[in-house]
């Protein structure tokens, strides 16, 4: 059974998986790897992004001959306005900007001719996003790893963006089997963005303790204790979900992982697992 969404081919992609643009895990070797896999290989700048970070980025992620995509946050990027040009200048497939309430970057990426996205907490959110001229939007549930609005779950949300805007829209937040991604693309979802499987993958940023610490982690909590600490100016009300007791970013699907994975062999398996899962429950229904 073909997971192809008329999104997927609009990008030029074959699995609708996007590894989402974690800042400190996401580089280029991850985004490559998955690309040529046939996802959305996304690189990620996060709180301490600079353009000279992201041209090593992209350095790293070389030709693969695949679409790739680039994640910015907006607050960061609005006090580093290079960061833009450097990502506008790499013609990425799909152009990730979050968590900010200014939308002058969109004409500036359309002009460029490249495709943008941003993550939304609420169903109010979406209908501005498109409003103001967003291409994609990221149903990012209060489930998620790292930062966003712990306001809605996955599913509440996903399914009221759906029904509210008429644009692709991307299920993130929790998701992190193939269960998880046939879930939210039987919902209606272009895609899954998937973010806590991808940082524990050998070609992830993460550090061998963060990565050993996910793989033995459960349990997550909300804080903005670590960007206070940091002097990082995410916004009041934008949290981040880390595993228990520690600063390391975690979705509550973390408890899913079971071993550390290719970037490659992992979206395959999200593939392949969820189209068997969708053939099968497609066939029950006759």
């Amino acid at each position: 059974m073909a997971l192809v969404t008329p999104w997927c081919a609009s990008v030029g992609i074959r699995v609708p998986v996007v590894n989402a643009p974690m800042g400190g895990a996401a580089g280029g070797r991850l985004a490559a790897a998955v690309s040529r896999a046939g996802g959305l290989g996304m690189i990620g700048m996060g709180s301490a992004a600079t353009g000279e970070a992201l041209r090593h980025e992209l350095a790293e992620l070389g030709d693969t001959g695949r679409p790739f995509g680039i994640g910015l946050v907006h607050w960061v990027m609005s006090e580093r306005p290079d960061l833009l040009e450097v990502a506008l200048a790499a013609r990425p497939a799909l152009l990730s900007v979050s968590f900010g309430d200014d939308w002058g970057w969109v004409q500036d990426a359309r002009a460029a001719g490249v495709s943008v996205a941003t993550q939304v907490a609420t169903v109010e959110d979406a209908v501005r996003a498109v409003e103001a001229g967003v291409d994609v939007v990221v149903a990012r549930g209060a489930e998620g790893g790292g930062h966003g609005k712990p306001v809605m779950g996955t599913l509440p949300l996903l399914t009221g963006v759906l029904d509210a805007v008429d644009v692709p829209v991307l299920a993130a937040g929790g998701i992190a089997s193939p269960r998880g991604v046939a879930a939210v693309l039987a919902a209606g979802a272009s895609g899954a963005w998937v973010g806590t499987l991808f940082a524990a993958c050998h070609e992830a940023l993460t550090t061998p303790e963060a990565r050993a610490e996910l793989l033995a982690g459960s349990a997550t909590e909300l804080t903005s204790e670590h960007d206070i600490a940091a002097g990082y100016r995410w916004p009041p009300g934008i949290p981040e979900r880390v595993l228990r007791g520690s600063p390391v970013n975690a979705g509550q699907g973390v408890g899913q992982l079971s071993a550390q994975p290719g970037a490659g062999e992992l979206v395959a398996q999200l593939g392949d697992g969820a189209a068997a899962l969708l053939g099968r429950w497609a066939a029950q229904a006759r």
